[in-house]
């Protein structure tokens, strides 16, 4: 009996798809749930599995673009799959044939040698890194990106980590981190000014309807954004599992279309690399996008005396064309203040 593997559906806005990778070649047998094949989106990868046990066939190969609902080969359930053929024995040598007779062998080493060729390490870009430079190129193109920078003393929030962590982890089952704070105060932020959680449709500006916030996470593939749902009304706790559990499937590979969508702002963290300052690039139809960075005790005057505070340059991007600089510049304010007093995150002012 053949059964067929077809190409599943990923998502509304998905209607075809990459053959990244085969995992088990044409003709070998395969056990049921066994993976086979693995499809690459602009999106997301998703691994096919072998329906029944049996002897594979596939009628497609690395590289190929297949549509939604393709069929891709077959298990036949009933064909015992042939032992695998030994190969005769070869010589292995350096040169452009990897594989050798006796004869070619000893005449190549007699040969002189040939000047040596500067080798080239060339690979295909995958369908999601081609999909983020071309959206990066085109919001280069087709936005009037400005950034504007400040920054803000961590030392209070350093402080409320550092005493609330254990019973933090211990109600949450999660830590507690910076960024919580970061899409809070962004929140609050965006309430006092919500042309930066708008974007441009036409002649038109549409407000997203949420708070919803996404958070750029960094994967092997390449940079995804899953987005942080209900975030104005969503505690602290909340705010930190989705984080870690979306996280945990960019990088796994297994994050849906549905939950990298919707996001009215987004957030990146170059500081996790070290980044001490950078001008992150909006991610459309997005208006605007905060970068944090690296945290480093600096000289600052305090009450006009210079003191040493853990010190997070602060950047924020917007397109010129919906948002003023004196807007831009305000949220900034804005968010430095929540992040410097984050009691004033519980008042939302």
């Amino acid at each position: 009996m053949k059964i067929e593997i077809k190409v599943p559906t990923m998502g509304e806005s998905i209607v075809e798809a990459t053959v990244s990778r085969i995992l088990k070649p044409s003709g070998s047998p395969v056990s049921q749930d066994e993976e086979i094949i693995e499809l690459e989106t602009d999106k997301v990868n998703q691994v096919l599995y072998a329906p029944q046990g049996g002897q594979l066939t596939l009628s497609v190969k690395v590289g190929d673009t297949v549509k939604m609902g393709q069929v891709l080969g077959f298990v036949d359930t009933s064909v015992q799959a042939p032992a695998p053929v030994k190969a005769a024995p070869v010589i292995s040598t350096v040169g452009p044939s990897a594989r050798k007779t006796p004869a070619e062998a000893v005449t190549e080493i007699k040969a002189p040698s040939p000047q040596p060729e500067i080798s080239k390490d060339r690979k295909r870009m995958s369908t999601l890194r081609r999909t983020i430079a071309k959206r990066l190129v085109e919001v280069k193109n087709s936005t009037a990106m400005l950034t504007t920078f400040n920054e803000a003393d961590m030392s209070k929030i350093i402080e409320i980590r550092a005493r609330e962590k254990e019973a933090f982890q211990t109600r949450y089952s999660v830590r507690l981190g910076f960024m919580s704070f970061f899409v809070k105060a962004t929140v609050v932020a965006l309430k006092a000014y919500p042309d930066v959680r708008s974007y441009i449709e036409g002649d038109d500006i549409v407000a997203f309807p949420n708070y919803d916030i996404g958070v750029a996470v960094s994967t092997d593939k390449g940079l995804m954004v899953p987005v942080v749902r209900s975030c104005d009304t969503a505690s602290f706790g909340e705010i930190e599992k989705q984080i870690e559990t979306y996280g945990k499937k960019a990088r796994e590979g297994t994050i849906s279309v549905d939950e990298l969508k919707g996001g009215c702002f987004t957030i990146t963290n170059g500081g996790v690399f070290g980044s001490l300052l950078s001008t992150p690039i909006l991610n459309p139809p997005q208006s605007a996008i905060l970068g944090m960075h690296t945290i480093q005790k600096r000289p600052v005057v305090f009450n006009d005396e210079v003191v040493i505070r853990p010190m997070m340059y602060l950047a924020l991007s917007y397109d010129h064309r919906l948002i003023d600089g004196r807007e831009a510049v305000q949220f900034l304010v804005h968010l430095k203040e929540n992040l410097e007093d984050p009691a004033r995150l519980l008042l939302d002012l």
